[in-house]
């Protein structure tokens, strides 16, 4: 097996370093949040220039055509300097619309691809306790929608969005465009700076092929953990990294606090975390890019990334000790990211409850080598 990356995958790794490492520096991020700015336009005309917002949209709609790989490797490294655009929320669902849509979605598509018009995508109700509040119900050759979305990301700047909803016949994700007769907005700002919007839709109509097909929830779901988990492990990555820098310069009692043990425990500890999500990540665009069924990876990926998240974030704030609560100081930006990953992903209760559902009706795996593939969730 030949675990390297491909030298394309290498180019776009390092291309995507480049750009979130220039133009995220501590400074402009600073001067980001003092604006209160919800987005970072100047960035996503960088990712648009360079064609990172597109890496996932099949070449067919003018996308590169890439896989999760790709993706995933650049999410990671945005998720190191916290820059603040859609690339993930866009391109997935552009890229959803292009194989499940109809060819009435098709000028969307086409704005999406060029840059002209943001789209988001909000699976928040999945994982959450109160489930899916909207509600799609039949009303002449479509669907009248009813309900309400708590925090659709960037709901103001975008121009469409894919959310699920409850139909006649289950889940659906369904296209509603956000300036439709029948939707109210109320701008807010999400836990790390991010803006959002509050919809309540009264009625919106929806024509039959803006619902789309259920096969398009189970093919976004597990894409959208891992391009979550992505950006968790940049985070936490970089948290480390910050961390490690810190306590080999910070000294105590005449000596570095980093040569303690207990610091050096908890940072092998962190260490340890993160690793473990990578190698499940990894698993899990794995079979995505190839196709393959990816149900109980996908929610071990979301379970770890959740934790993940939440172990690296305490253990960075706790050895940086008063500092860590300075909002002069950078390494605060991380847990409020970190924390609101593991708000979208919805936590790691409700996703080990899902997991242990299937392992209890797929008890017999790993006895043998030969049984078949594992079933989806």
């Amino acid at each position: 097996m030949d675990f390297q990356l491909s030298d394309d995958q290498r180019a776009i790794a390092e291309m995507a370093g480049s750009l979130f490492g220039d133009l995220c520096s501590d400074d402009r991020l600073r001067a980001f949040t003092a604006s209160g700015d919800s987005w970072m336009p100047d960035l996503w005309a960088k990712c648009v220039e360079t064609g990172l917002h597109a890496l996932a949209i099949p070449e067919a709609a003018g996308g590169s055509g890439l896989g999760m790989t790709e993706l995933m490797l650049v999410l990671e490294a945005q998720g190191r300097g916290l820059g603040m655009v859609p690339l993930w929320r866009h391109q997935i669902a552009a890229a959803t619309l292009d194989r499940f849509g109809a060819p009435a979605h098709q000028a969307l598509i086409d704005q999406a691809t060029t840059g002209e018009a943001l789209l988001s995508l909000a699976l928040d109700g999945l994982a959450g306790s109160t489930g899916v509040a909207l509600e799609a119900r039949p009303e002449g050759d479509g669907f009248a929608l009813h309900g309400r979305v708590p925090a659709l990301p960037l709901g103001i700047e975008s121009a469409a969005a894919l959310l699920p909803a409850n139909t006649p016949d289950g889940l659906r994700l369904v296209l509603l465009r956000l300036d439709a007769e029948g939707l109210d907005k109320v701008a807010g700002m999400f836990t790390h700076g991010e803006g959002v919007a509050e919809l309540h839709c009264r009625g919106v109509l929806l024509s039959a092929a803006d619902v789309l097909p259920a096969a398009a929830l189970a093919w976004v779901e597990p894409r959208a953990i891992a391009a979550l988990a992505a950006l968790q492990l940049g985070v936490s990555a970089e948290q480390v990294r910050r961390t490690v820098a810190y306590v080999s310069e910070r000294v105590q009692f005449e000596r570095p606090i980093g040569s303690f043990q207990a610091v050096q425990m908890s940072l092998a500890d962190a260490h340890m975390d993160i690793e473990a999500l990578r190698s499940t990540l990894w698993q899990l665009v794995y079979r995505l890019d190839a196709d393959l069924p990816a149900g109980p990876e996908a929610l071990a990926t979301r379970y770890l990334a959740c934790e993940t998240g939440h172990r690296v974030g305490h253990r960075a704030q706790h050895v940086h000790g008063g500092i860590g609560v300075d909002l002069t100081y950078p390494i605060h930006r991380y847990l409020y990211w970190s924390r609101a990953l593991g708000l979208a992903l919805g936590g790691s209760a409700a996703t080990l409850e899902r997991l242990g559902d299937w392992l209890a009706n797929n008890d017999t795996l790993g006895w043998k080598y030969d049984l078949a593939e594992h079933p989806t969730l």
